[in-house]
């Protein structure tokens, strides 16, 4: 009888399969062809190949030996074959699978290793193969994923970890951010001090960098990785063909370095390695020759213990304070004839950058290395947006694409008011996966410039390895694709059904996954509110009373049209029970609400809503900026007008607007509103410069009853951030939203 059972899986699972014509494997593979019958894996498979691929065989040994009731010998005929012939494309693999055998044959060492993921996944599922032909190839040479330790910093074996997950889904490049203003993490023997003060702080900010007043722990917090570590996990990568790009940061984020070193700054004055997060005035001396001469001994050890082609040396987030003051750095400039701080800015990445060419290596060098001219053989990060890759790339630079918009993980991916505090923003899962590398505006005989893709993991608000994974997975594996699959084969829809597939391997991994991506999301237009969700067979049941929802109220069907204010609840259920957590939403139906609205001065990229009537849509922007409700205005002032469609008479006045300092997002020195019945001649009705809040700061105004028909708003920009605060010298944010009016 058991056996029969088994049979019948055996033949249950191949028909599916043979229908379905896909593999439940992440990335999609190039060409999947589904043969007749199955291969199981024994107890007693064998693994084979020539002598240059022994360690592969070996690993695949060990990984098939802790698969549940699988394990390895060399005494049977049985077997796994791993070979190497010429496929045209580095990293190409081909899967065979038959009844009797399982064959790869890659172009490579690595595209025999990666032929051995896919069949992990396949034999992580169930020990039961469809026989199969699987022909793949990565369409980015550079698939990597990034980890700062600088401010939180991990064990080895969580690192290995990680450096596994990365493997299965076939990226190859380990980005390691290594020294911060918070700590620096890397033992060199030639600087004690680094170990000793560097690598410590004397505590760490709680809460939310935003928060106000800053709040800290009182506990001290360290440490570093010695060169016996780094060398363990460099040797742990390459055996796993994935490449650690090791970070130093230069010439910015150095407090720690000039807490150990106070010479290397501009001041020589008592540095402190940071206790909080953000971008710091205290950089590394550029008029200094002993700066260079710390920097290139650093490089030294550096370039000893990562074999890597590229070296990053970051480049971002370098105030120019200090050069600015530092009669060093000025007498830099003039004996170079340097125009800026930012040339000189330039003048510092480009003799690194000469260094490191000497010892035969090449910078890679956040976007920020473009500002005063690009050095000679550098490769760019682009980060803020895509600007920086395609400027590059037209100057024929080699471009990895990391925009945070798409690919920082340390953003929310979810909405829900309890996810754990995170640095901003909103990164869901297709948001991720929706991301083409290759920006539209580039021209085609450019792209092949564009080398590849990177998520970033910063770590700021991630102090344990599960954190970091509930924030990395599955977005990870999005990414994965997006590096690997043609643009061509990309599907969201499908890469979800393999997607669920994956849970099973995440947990048996026992990775710490965020498992509510596909949870509810929304869209408004107008007063038209719409749900959805990609879960198969799930059912969404919703109030407009403010009461929980459950499978007894009422079922959505449609999109909801509302006609009066409400406060709606809504969630998912599959099979009568909840999935994710329940969604509300405060909409507030005004005389504004949905009325056309002009704006003096179009709302920043960072903070420019899809939606026209973002300021009059009867919702409100959240504390945490990220739910595209906030219109915002960097360094100008907000002037809208409202038409209200019609003369009407006007008794209340309103509109959120966002302070926190911290995140240079300021109040406006005025607000001021005015009415008109005709849109020319206006009369001031209200006027505050009181913004208590630390947070989001509600405007209302009670005034005598008024008839007008256009509202105008001005809101004064702070314009530039006064010294001594957060950013001087940059101009500050003015954030608003929803214009209410009774």
């Amino acid at each position: 009888m058991r056996r029969k059972i088994i049979l019948l899986f055996i033949l249950v699972y191949g028909l599916i399969h043979v229908t379905s014509a896909q593999l439940p494997v992440i990335p999609r593979p190039e060409s999947v062809e589904i043969l007749q019958g199955v291969f199981t894996l024994h107890p007693d498979v064998k693994v084979h190949g020539s002598e240059r691929l022994r360690p592969i065989a070996g690993l695949l040994e060990v990984a098939l030996r802790s698969l549940p009731g699988i394990n390895t010998s060399r005494d049977t005929e049985t077997a796994v074959e791993l070979k190497i012939d010429s496929l045209g494309k580095k990293e190409a693999y081909i899967l065979s699978v038959t009844p009797q055998q399982i064959r790869i044959t890659g172009n490579d060492e690595a595209g025999v290793f990666y032929g051995i993921q896919t069949l992990l996944q396949l034999a992580g599922q169930s020990p039961v193969i469809p026989a199969c032909r699987v022909t793949d190839s990565p369409r980015f040479e550079y698939r990597g994923l990034h980890l700062d330790v600088g401010r939180n910093m991990f064990p080895l074996s969580f690192l290995k970890k990680y450096i596994d997950l990365m493997a299965y889904y076939k990226l190859n490049t380990f980005h390691w951010h290594l020294t911060e203003d918070q700590g620096w993490r890397i033992e060199i023997k030639k600087y004690p001090e680094l170990q000793r003060v560097a690598a410590y702080r004397n505590e760490t900010l709680i809460g939310h960098k935003k928060d106000s007043p800053h709040r800290f722990d009182g506990v001290p917090y360290g440490g570093f990785y010695t060169q016996e570590e780094v060398k363990e996990l460099v040797r742990y990568a390459a055996e796993r063909h994935i490449t650690i790009i090791p970070e130093i940061e230069m010439p910015g984020h150095a407090s720690a370095a000039l807490a150990a070193y106070p010479h290397l700054g501009c001041r020589g004055v008592e540095y402190h390695t940071a206790t909080f997060w953000g971008v710091f005035d205290e950089v590394f001396c550029a008029g200094k020759d002993s700066t260079f001469l710390f920097l290139e001994d650093v490089l030294d050890e550096v370039l000893a213990l990562f074999p890597s082609r590229y070296i990053h040396i970051g480049g971002d987030e370098c105030p120019k304070t200090r050069w600015e003051q530092c009669p060093h750095c000025q007498k830099r400039m003039r004996d170079h004839q340097l125009k800026d701080e930012h040339e000189l800015q330039s003048y510092f990445i480009r003799r690194i950058e000469k260094y490191v060419n000497s010892r035969g290596r090449e910078i890679i060098g956040w976007d920020e290395i473009l500002e005063g001219g690009l050095s000679p053989n550098a490769t760019v990060m682009s980060w803020r947006g895509e600007v920086g890759g395609v400027e590059s790339a037209r100057q024929k630079h080699r471009v990895i694409m990391t925009p945070e918009s798409h690919l920082y993980f340390d953003y929310y991916q979810s909405l829900d008011p309890e996810e754990p505090t995170a640095a901003a923003w909103y990164t869901p899962l297709d948001k991720v996966y929706g991301y083409e590398p290759y920006p539209r505006e580039l021209e085609p005989e450019f792209r092949p410039y564009v080398i590849g893709v990177q998520g970033n993991v910063w770590s700021e608000y991630m102090a344990t390895p599960e954190q970091v994974e509930y924030m990395a997975f599955p977005r990870i594996l999005a990414l994965a694709e997006t590096a690997w699959t043609s643009a061509e084969q990309k599907d969201y829809g499908h890469f979800l059904g393999r997607l669920r597939q994956q849970e099973a391997l995440l947990k048996s991994r026992g990775v710490n996954y965020f498992d509510r991506y596909e949870e509810l999301t929304y869209a408004w237009e107008k007063n038209t509110l719409t749900l959805t969700s990609t879960l198969p067979g799930a059912q969404i049941y919703y109030t407009l009373d403010g009461s929980e929802p459950g499978v007894k109220g009422l079922l959505y069907k449609a999109p909801l049209r509302l006609e009066k204010s409400a406060v709606i609840k809504s969630r998912l259920f599959r099979e009568g029970k909840p999935y994710g957590k329940v969604l509300t939403q405060d909409f507030r139906l005004h005389k504004a609400a949905f009325r056309e609205v002009k704006l003096r001065h179009l709302p920043k990229p960072a903070f420019n809503p899809a939606s026209p009537f973002a300021l009059v849509n009867g919702l409100t922007g959240n504390a945490r900026y990220n739910n595209g409700e906030w219109v915002g205005f960097s360094g100008e002032d907000m002037e809208a007008v409202i038409d209200l469609g019609k003369v009407q008479p006007v008794s209340g006045l309103g509109i959120n607007i966002l302070k926190y300092h911290w995140q240079r997002m300021w109040e406006p020195t005025t607000l001021v509103f005015y009415l008109s019945e005709d849109g020319v001649n206006y009369k001031e009705v209200f006027q505050t410069r009181e913004f208590p809040e630390n947070g989001i700061n509600a405007v209302r105004a009670k005034i005598p009853s008024t008839r007008a028909r256009y509202v105008k708003v001005f809101a004064q920009n702070k314009g530039i951030i006064p010294a001594g605060e957060y950013g001087a010298g940059g101009k500050a944010w003015l954030l608003a939203d929803e214009i209410y009016v009774d």
